[in-house]
């Protein structure tokens, strides 16, 4: 929904929802997305996120009946895509992920492929004055960047798919960007590492003169082009699991002139002291499918753990010390206290005040997609509820 005022688009990831084959969103879509419209927006138009795999945007590109059915579907109900989630390839719920959440990666054929799918979708169906979004990786995981030819491969696949986004505008008039998404344990991680690969690689002469050969167009228009096609996904999570100072953190990436084509609402679970009553209840939340990167402040010194077992066994090891976690497991962004420890709700609001103040993105989703494995503690009615309950709480930021 557009919230006026130029503060662009609200909705939520249907992430949330079974949605690893396009079979599963379809079902999901019908069955969530106009429940959540009607209790949300009224009778103004809903934006959709629509979560589509490798296999659903193969089915999607290759079919316009399966693309025109999903047209009228948003027509008939009163919605407008304008932004999807192709972070994950294949499937993401009821099998175990980790960090094969991340593959195939960047350097890929198979990534490439998919993301160039997703946007011939996502040009014939979105409206042409939303610039959708498509969030994708953050190019690959860290412990498997071996050398600066990993890097040069994932930008080399990045500018083709923008020659396929200029060659898709040019055709449709549609203006689809690319959102690499930051994340702990990932080569783009921090706010600095994601400036410094902006400035120095995908925004580098280099890059540049190779997007003008292959695209045909002047350099200077070819720079223009991928500053029009390309920036990031800012998760407010991610950063503050990270420990970085939101409002500093977006400054940067103004500063340096590096896009945020969507702006995500996520909240972390957040251990400000760590006890032994706090590490049993926080057991609960580790048995899970998804990557639980945690990093733990203890005497100014930041340690990062892959997943948040890997701090608890550290902890029982040696429980000495004052020390402080953050743990990226999404929580309900409408929440700060759960019990024994808290969330990083703050960073949200931080964000939210920074982006009332000088509007960062047509774009904002809120992403909450682990409802599945949260304590039926945190569960007071179903998903359309929590999801309303969210959106509600955004809006509510930013009136």
């Amino acid at each position: 929904m557009d919230l006026g005022n130029g503060l662009g688009h609200l909705t939520y990831s249907t992430l949330v929802h079974p949605a690893d084959d396009w079979e599963q969103i379809w079902q999901s879509l019908n069955t969530y997305v106009p429940k959540v419209r009607d209790r949300f927006a009224g009778n103004k138009r809903f934006g959709v996120s629509l979560r589509l795999s490798a296999k659903s945007a193969e089915t999607l590109a290759n079919s316009k009946t399966e693309r025109d059915k999903l047209r009228k579907f948003l027509d008939d109900n009163n919605m407008y895509l304008y932004t999807v989630n192709a972070f994950v390839y294949g499937h993401f719920k009821g099998e175990l992920v980790k960090e094969q959440v991340y593959e195939p990666d960047w350097r890929s054929e198979e990534r490439t492929q998919y993301t160039m799918n997703v946007a011939s979708v996502v040009a014939d169906i979105a409206p042409k004055d939303v610039m959708p979004s498509i969030q994708t990786s953050p190019l690959g995981f860290k412990p498997r960047v071996t050398g600066p030819d990993v890097v040069e491969s994932y930008t080399n696949n990045v500018l083709r798919v923008t020659k396929h986004l200029i060659e898709l505008e040019a055709k449709t008039g549609v203006t689809v960007t690319l959102g690499l998404e930051p994340e702990p344990y990932c080569y783009l991680e921090t706010t600095d590492e994601t400036v410094d690969y902006f400035t120095n690689h995908l925004y580098a002469g280099k890059s540049v003169e190779k997007l003008a050969k292959i695209s045909g167009l002047p350099i200077a228009e070819a720079m223009a082009a991928l500053r029009r096609h390309v920036g990031i996904v800012y998760d407010i999570c991610h950063l503050a699991v990270e420990y970085e100072d939101i409002t500093q953190s977006l400054q940067k990436l103004v500063d340096a002139g590096v896009p945020i084509v969507k702006l995500q609402e996520a909240a972390a679970l957040h251990i400000p002291e760590v006890t032994q009553a706090a590490v049993d209840a926080l057991k609960r939340y580790s048995k899970t499918i998804y990557l639980t990167q945690t990093i733990e402040k203890k005497d100014g010194k930041l340690t990062k753990y892959l997943n948040v077992d890997d701090a608890i066994a550290d902890w029982e090891k040696n429980p000495g010390g004052k020390r402080e976690w953050r743990t990226h497991i999404h929580v309900p962004v409408f929440l700060d206290d759960l019990g024994q420890f808290r969330t990083t709700r703050f960073a949200i609001a931080d964000a939210l005040k920074f982006h009332k103040q000088k509007p960062l993105s047509r774009h904002l989703e809120v992403e909450t997609y682990t409802w599945d494995m949260l304590p039926d503690s945190l569960k007071t009615g179903d998903i359309v509820e929590y999801v309303c309950r969210e959106l509600e709480w955004v809006r509510g930021q930013l009136a």
